[in-house]
């Protein structure tokens, strides 16, 4: 029994690389919404307070301030979930819930990464410095509020998760100085419940049981006690729906802003839909239980993203450029 124990105290990793691994940095990838209101706003540029440079140096302040505000969020989280997170095949592995990390520990870096946070905020400057904080301020309550009670109840645990992204792609807005569209806001609304509810539909995958009822999906989140494959597979084909129509509406909107014999944008609909399909694709296998993850590990959903990417900034670049 002494020997068991020891052989587990030696296999622990450093406290620091748990600390790391408790502030998911995989999960800043999130933080892209942050320069999506920057990137579309690229038309609108040219002024000496609103040069490229200097909005894509506050951008990446404000992404970075909300990443580690974020991980703040993700530790309060898993100090709140340790006891469930023990009975998820992955999630059991997560430091608090191994027990690598105690709760005064995690408490305090929890803190740290706040403070971190405010530091990169600060940095942003005026003018824009205020509205960022009050997104960022939003964002803090919202996490806190999922945490604590929304992610417990049905439908609202969804929208708590959406309204995350959307106040991003806001944060981003103020700090580029640009006025955040409807069409944006709608995006990335449908598109973050897209990604809600295929978490949802992904944990209902990779942990189903044998008899079908989701009881180990139950087991580990609560709120899917009243979630169905069915009204779950229904609930991403939608969202993901109206995000794509979103878009085309959007694409369609620049008329004769990016044409060159047809209008350009109009191509960055192939790798959106491919993207877009293939994530239901794998969710639906239960190949993975987040699409976050999925982002991470998937080559086809990777090249999707970065091809969508590449010509977005292309074709606006070449319209501010022209403008």
């Amino acid at each position: 029994m002494g020997l068991k124990s020891s052989s587990a105290e030696s296999a622990a990793p450093p406290l620091w690389w748990s600390l790391v691994r408790l502030a998911r940095p995989a999960q800043w990838t999130k933080s892209a919404f942050v320069l999506i209101g920057p990137l579309y706003g690229l038309r609108d540029l040219g002024t000496e307070e609103a040069t490229v440079e200097r909005v894509a140096f506050r951008a990446l302040l404000a992404a970075g301030a909300f990443a580690l505000a974020s991980s703040a969020g993700y530790v309060v989280n898993d100090l709140l979930d340790r006891v469930a997170d023990r009975s998820h095949p992955r999630k059991r592995k997560r430091p608090i819930a191994a027990g690598h990390v105690g709760v005064g520990q995690a408490a305090a870096w929890a803190g740290v990464l706040g403070m971190a946070s405010v530091a990169l905020l600060l940095a942003i400057g005026m003018p824009t410095v205020g509205w960022v904080a009050l997104t960022l301020g939003l964002y803090v309550l919202n996490v806190t509020a999922y945490s604590a009670w929304l992610k417990h109840v049905l439908i609202l645990d969804v929208i708590g998760l959406a309204l995350g992204f959307v106040l991003r792609v806001m944060g981003g807005c103020a700090a580029a100085g640009v006025e955040p569209s409807v069409w944006l806001l709608n995006v990335t609304f449908f598109l973050s419940m897209f990604l809600a509810f295929g978490k949802r539909l992904g944990e209902r995958k990779a942990l189903a049981d044998d008899d079908g009822d989701g009881g180990r999906a139950i087991e580990h989140r609560r709120v899917q006690a009243g979630y169905t494959d069915s009204f779950l597979q229904m609930a991403v084909i939608v969202t993901a729906g109206a995000t794509l129509l979103t878009y085309a509406s959007y694409v369609q909107s620049l008329g004769s802003r990016h044409v060159v014999g047809f209008n350009l944008m109009w191509l960055t609909m192939l790798p959106a839909f491919y993207g877009m399909f293939r994530a239901i694709l794998m969710l639906e296998r239960g190949k993975y239980d987040d699409p976050t993850e999925l982002a991470v590990h998937d080559r086809g959903f990777q090249a999707a993203g970065a091809i969508f990417v590449l010509m977005t900034v292309v074709f606006l670049g070449r319209a501010g450029a022209g403008g």
